[in-house]
């Protein structure tokens, strides 16, 4: 069985002492041709906030890591692309970490989700990457076969897709409301012996400041992480389209 363990192989059990964030700004900006010194003096100063920034994620990452187990799995159930069904534990293939993505296409959907399909986009080429430390799996409402013809039309090689048996899995986290709306779920699960536990779930959701949408933190969305780079950011009321 792959190793995923808790703890990351850059972790160390001695801290070291870390230098000044604006120190190392100073040290280390890279001028470029024609900055004023009224740019240059900004962008030292935005240096050493994203060098605060990056220290900060990774502490959030390492006290993601050191969670203790969550709940055992209930006996979810799914039908793979051959219409076999399997369980939970089926999906992890020989890792003892699973990352699953419950995303907006129900059968009374025409067209999925435009998120989410910006999300999955993101993920299909670099599978194989995740694929040698975690096994990945989407799951939806509608048939395998809806959903795999939805990822051809997008140019998706490589997600596996699930059709999730049953309403147990979206009524235990909460992803259909009374209506029939459906709502994203990002996922880790881990396996113990022959048991599955929840490891962590999105949890932003009412967590946003005025004005803003709750994202993650870190947002993984490559799309956000692109246009938070730019003058422009992400914009006041912007979201991505399936067309254009």
């Amino acid at each position: 069985m792959a190793s995923s363990s808790p703890a990351s192989p850059q972790a160390s059990s001695a801290t070291p002492a870390l230098k000044d964030a604006k120190s190392l700004a100073q040290a280390n900006a890279k001028p470029y041709p024609g900055d004023s010194p009224e740019y240059r003096a900004a962008r030292e100063a935005l240096l050493a906030e994203e060098v605060e920034l990056r220290r900060h994620l990774w502490r959030v990452a390492e006290q993601r890591r050191a969670l203790p187990l969550g709940g055992e799995a209930e006996p979810y159930r799914f039908l793979d692309e051959n219409g076999k069904e399997v369980g939970l534990a089926d999906l992890f293939g020989p890792h003892d970490t699973l990352v699953t993505y419950f995303w907006m296409y129900g059968p009374q959907r025409e067209r999925p989700c435009p998120m989410c399909t910006s999300f999955l986009g993101s993920l299909d080429i670099p599978l194989r990457d995740l694929e040698q430390r975690v096994a990945v799996a989407v799951l939806g409402r509608s048939p395998v076969s809806r959903q795999l013809a939805f990822a051809r039309e997008r140019g998706w090689r490589h997600l596996r897709f699930f059709q999730l048996v049953g309403d147990q899995f979206t009524t235990t986290f909460k992803l259909v409301d009374d209506q029939g709306f459906e709502y994203p779920a990002l996922t880790v699960w881990v396996r113990r012996g022959d048991k599955v536990f929840h490891f962590w779930s999105a949890e932003s959701g009412g967590t946003e400041d005025p004005g803003q949408d709750a994202h993650g933190a870190p947002e993984i969305a490559p799309l956000w992480n692109v246009l938070d780079l730019t003058p422009g950011g992400r914009g006041s009321n912007w979201y991505p389209k399936l067309d254009y």
